[in-house]
């Protein structure tokens, strides 16, 4: 067996409920192309937010309990007709980088930026299966930095 064995990793999916109707098939994805993965879906938590800039507290708590090996942040935030898209995309962005670089904690942004509905629907799917892809390749290279 290699550094790491799927059935024991630990994650939480942590999701805006703002654009539900785009973000819940974002949901779907990244849960199953994980459990595809081998992760036990028992040990796979999922937390609800209002929004994308609510989503950064979540992760931080999700990394101060110790419990997750690496977490991702799901959303969608879709261009209107104000600035109030770049101000969200640019700090739910920004504060998601942030709490896993202060943490050390893995995190996949699978918070899509988008400019319409059907760039949206488009990209749910790919997007949560590159996010767990994406998570389970940097658990496993974290651990190998790491082994003793």
């Amino acid at each position: 067996m290699g550094l790491i064995d799927n059935k024991l990793i630990k994650v939480a999916i942590c999701v805006s409920k703002f654009n539900y109707e785009h973000v819940s098939n974002l949901e779907k994805s990244t849960f199953s192309k994980l459990v595809e993965s081998g992760i036990n879906k028992e040990n796979i938590d999922v937390f609800y937010v209002p929004g994308a800039l609510e989503l950064p507290i979540i992760l931080a708590e999700c990394c101060k309990a110790e419990r997750y090996d690496g977490l991702i942040a799901v959303g969608a935030i879709i261009r209107g007709e104000t600035y109030h898209f770049e101000v969200v995309s640019d700090q739910s962005a920004f504060a998601i980088m942030n709490v896993q670089l202060k943490y050390g904690i893995p995190i996949m942004n699978a918070v899509l930026t988008t400019n319409n509905d059907e760039e949206t629907s488009n990209r749910t799917v790919i997007k949560g299966h590159e996010a767990s892809e994406g998570l389970l390749q940097t658990i496993a290279t974290l651990k190998k930095i790491n082994q003793d």
